[in-house]
């Protein structure tokens, strides 16, 4: 199986990290599950299922104090035994004792927070905006974190990897910001034990967190779905990503991962120049494999200090070796490969570095200029990498020849995620869910309007809990700010979103487009991120007589040359955070859409006009990936983008 490094995961710098996924063994089954242990709280006011494995038909007890649970296992080896409630605080001693015998030591009975989506929640609280501060102050003995080991699979999985930690200032300092402050929301007004589950993957689609179950009635998987059953049923690896499963199967190169060996004899390979090197080969603009090879010459001694390879831009996804050593892939293309060079790999006179690049048209190769591509050792100057290279096509892909359904190297096959990472923590009893997802999906934003719900009622389906709390993120601003009305995928993701949280119960949103970076998919604002999640729950689950949401759009009011917009939830009254009050737009019934001047009008209300629109009809408030908001309630929370219209999107 070839590496893989999943771009989204690249929140520093720049640079690619460099991930090697762990070989899998046949899976074990442990006598108890690894989601339960040393320092986790269990869920308080519930019934709290344990499971694990052992020989079919043995008895197991789970007992604390006096509450005993008994269980025999099935015909597979499985049990479940069903403990308590516990009474809130602790903390507990919990044995489980059959034909083997496990105490869990300093056990909390509190809530459970599972935290899911891609790469702003797996976001460090280290990497955000005064999260270094905040991370050497946190040590708060009634918050406990668990961060379950990436994984994807082609069937459900039944066991995890990961543990529970307390939380301190080395444990906060990598788990997940947008959660952290959220359970510290949650901690400042109740003294509650918290729990919280990371699972989560950057980059990952809300199609690879839903099981097969839930995707088929969609109707827009079927390809996707009997293409894992495939790989599934011939043991393929579970990379959980088409391309990589394609590569494998055709490209000759990585058989053995011979090409990028140093001793391979590669006289009759054609010579290329690099940058390029896929029009050398014959194969500009056409689906393909190639590799390309270079030998490079190192002092004795080395320069002190790591050293890293700088490719550039690479169409459409490259994997790099030296020496043999995989050291990074990605199908990031904007991202430009920078990769560290572990230790020992490289060394004194000649070294070899192997490219392979895939690519699925027009726009492949290495893009960058010739200066960007080197090598950088330690201390030393750098070696340039442009030039002479060799080259080699693998594959020719061009029709007949099949593509793979998906062309990124990362985990995006639909259910996937949901099989390695959800499947293996049901049905342990949690307090509801913390969701900030849907970047992936932008491209295909019209379909998130069903996946969304679908994925909500799956994980309700999955936890036995029809009524499981699920808290939405909503996306925060992001790319360059357009100077004229329209619309994007970013803003419809947006606004499927916000019906969902509309239409299905026990959700809420936290809206947060008046964050982000325009030039940072990772934007490091996430206090405001996870505060905001907490004011849903404190609000909505727990009681408390909190304001939790901005203003939203409630009526529009024709008037002569205007519109008056009436919205709900203006805590202590609508109010502009800023010199401007935008941005609004209107439209006439021609449906072209125009900047609006705004203007408050009482604690409710928006006076919205254009003296270019004489007549008009619909409004739009904070329409475009990045917008300007400034508007918000007396209570500091941001309005949430809206449109009066309900014409389709261009």
């Amino acid at each position: 199986m070839t590496p893989r490094v999943c771009p989204w995961l690249a929140l520093f710098g720049g640079a690619l990290l460099s991930v090697l996924p762990a070989a899998r063994a046949a899976e074990a089954r442990p006598f108890l599950s690894p989601v339960f242990g040393d320092h986790m709280v269990l869920q308080r006011g519930r019934p709290n299922p344990f499971w694990g494995w052992t020989q079919p038909g043995a008895k197991v007890r789970v007992s604390e104090a006096a509450d005993t649970a008994e269980a025999q296992a099935d015909g597979s080896g499985r049990w479940q035994a069903v403990l308590g409630p516990l009474p809130a605080g602790g903390p507990y001693e919990i044995r489980i004792e059959g034909p083997e015998t496990v105490v869990l030591h300093d056990v909390l009975s509190g809530d459970l927070w599972l935290c899911g989506g891609q790469s702003n929640m797996v976001f460090p609280l280290a990497g955000a905006e005064g999260g270094k501060a905040e991370a050497q102050a946190a040590n708060d003995p009634k918050l406990r974190f668990f961060r379950v080991a990436d994984r994807s699979a082609y069937a459900p999985a039944e066991t995890l990897k990961g543990q529970w930690e307390l939380c301190t200032p080395r444990s906060a300092a990598g788990f997940s910001a947008v959660a952290y402050y959220f359970a510290r929301g949650i901690r400042q007004k109740l003294d509650v034990p918290i729990g919280l589950i990371q699972s989560c993957v950057g980059g990952s689609p809300a199609e690879s967190w839903m099981s097969a179950e839930a995707l088929a009635p969609l109707g827009d998987f079927e390809p996707q779905l009997a293409q894992i059953q495939k790989l599934h049923e011939k043991g393929a690896p579970e990379t959980g990503s088409f391309l990589m499963n394609w590569l494998a199967e055709y490209d000759l190169g990585d058989k053995g991962n011979a090409w990028a060996q140093p001793g391979l004899d590669d006289h009759d390979w054609k010579p290329v120049t690099i940058p390029g090197g896929v029009a050398d080969l014959g194969m500009a603009g056409v689906p393909s494999v190639c590799w390309f090879r270079r030998e490079i010459d190192l002092p004795d001694p080395a320069p002190a200090g790591p050293a890293r390879i700088f490719l550039g831009v690479v169409g459409k996804m490259e994997t790099t070796y030296v020496n043999g050593r995989w050291v990074g892939a990605s199908s990031w293309v904007e991202n430009p490969r920078i990769y560290p060079i572990p230790a020992g790999v490289l060394h004194p006179g000649r070294n070899l570095i192997a490219v392979r690049v895939f690519q699925s048209g027009p726009g492949g190769g290495f893009l960058s200029e010739p200066k960007v591509l080197r090598i950088a050792l330690g201390d030393g100057p750098a070696l340039p990498l442009a030039g002479p290279w060799r080259g080699k096509v693998s594959v020719d892909a061009r029709p007949p020849h099949p593509l793979p359904l998906d062309l990124e190297n990362y985990p995006t096959m639909p259910t996937v995620l949901y099989n390695g990472m959800i499947a293996p923590v049901a049905p342990l009893a949690i307090t509801g869910v913390l969701w900030y997802q849907g970047e992936a999906n932008q491209f295909k934003a019209a379909q998130y309007r069903k996946l969304l719900p679908a994925l909500i009622a799956d994980w309700r389906r999955a936890f036995g809990q029809p009524n499981l709390p699920f808290y939405v993120v909503g996306l925060p601003a992001f790319t360059a700010r357009r100077s004229a009305p329209g619309e994007d995928g970013w803003t419809e993701v947006r606004e499927a979103q916000a019906d969902t949280v509309k239409a299905v119960p026990d959700t809420a949103l936290a809206v947060t487009v008046d964050t982000g970076d325009p030039n940072n998919i990772h934007p490091t604002r996430k206090q405001p991120v996870g505060e905001r999640l907490a004011l849903d729950a404190l609000a909505l689950h727990y009681g408390l007589k909190v304001p939790y949401r901005g203003p939203e759009f409630a009526a529009a009011e024709t008037l002569p040359g205007a519109l008056r917009l009436h919205f709900a939830h203006a805590d202590g009254g609508l109010t502009v955070h800023g010199p401007v009050l935008g941005e609004f737009s209107v439209a006439g019934r021609d449906h072209v859409w125009h900047w609006a001047q705004a203007k408050l009008e009482g604690a409710d209300t928006i006076l919205v006009s254009s003296p270019d629109v004489p007549a008009p009809v619909a409004a739009r408030y904070a329409w475009q990936a990045n917008p300007l908001a400034s508007l918000y309630n007396g209570a500091g929370l941001p309005a949430e983008p809206f449109r009066t219209d309900d014409w389709p999107e261009k």
